[in-house]
């Protein structure tokens, strides 16, 4: 068990019981996936981005990403349907909670000028989209194969209900939401 998983049994899930009063234990909000995305647009000049993009991915997911597919055509932006561009991977269990550790903790501290994540990230039924402007902040990516700045939109999907359901389940999970703002 990770030391997520342990927090979230032993203080985050009674807290919730006891704020919420919920019937049944299985109707506590918890984390069920977290899907991380990585659109490369550069990717339609020049294909080492992509495979740079799925590489850094893998990295810091612990997993082999997924490359995604443009839709449909754009023509102003020289974009066929069916071109790849970018890359994406979805996080269950155990590698889920370790990520989750890891952002928290590791990665988001890291960002300069730190002061919280927006608590207005939230969709209207409890689940948290984040988007990250470099992906330099992981420990995991080698600085020096770096040759061009990527960002990414992290989407932390739950069983919560509200957005407050939501927002007190990542907050006692340890997300450090920013003040005032909320």
């Amino acid at each position: 068990m990770t030391r997520m998983q342990e927090k979230y049994s032993s203080k985050v899930a009674p807290a919730l019981q006891g704020r919420f009063k919920y019937g049944s234990p299985m109707a506590i909000p918890k984390v069920v996936k977290i899907v991380i995305n990585m659109g490369v647009g550069d990717a339609i000049q020049d294909k080492k981005i992509l495979d740079q993009a799925v590489d850094e991915l893998a990295s810091i997911s612990g997993q082999h990403p997924a490359v995604t597919r443009a839709r449909k055509s754009i023509s102003n932006f020289k974009l066929r349907e069916g071109m790849n561009i970018g890359c994406r991977v979805t996080l269950r269990g155990k590698r889920m909670y370790e990520f989750l550790d890891r952002l928290m903790n590791v990665a988001l501290p890291r960002v300069r000028d730190f002061r919280g994540v927006s608590p207005k990230g939230f969709d209207g039924r409890g689940n948290y989209t984040l988007g990250i402007r470099d992906q330099l902040i992981f420990p995991e990516v080698n600085y020096n194969k770096v040759q061009k700045i990527k960002g990414m939109n992290v989407s932390i999907v739950t069983t919560a209900k509200t957005d407050e359901e939501g927002h007190e389940l990542l907050a006692g999970m340890g997300m450090p939401f920013r003040k005032g703002a909320a």
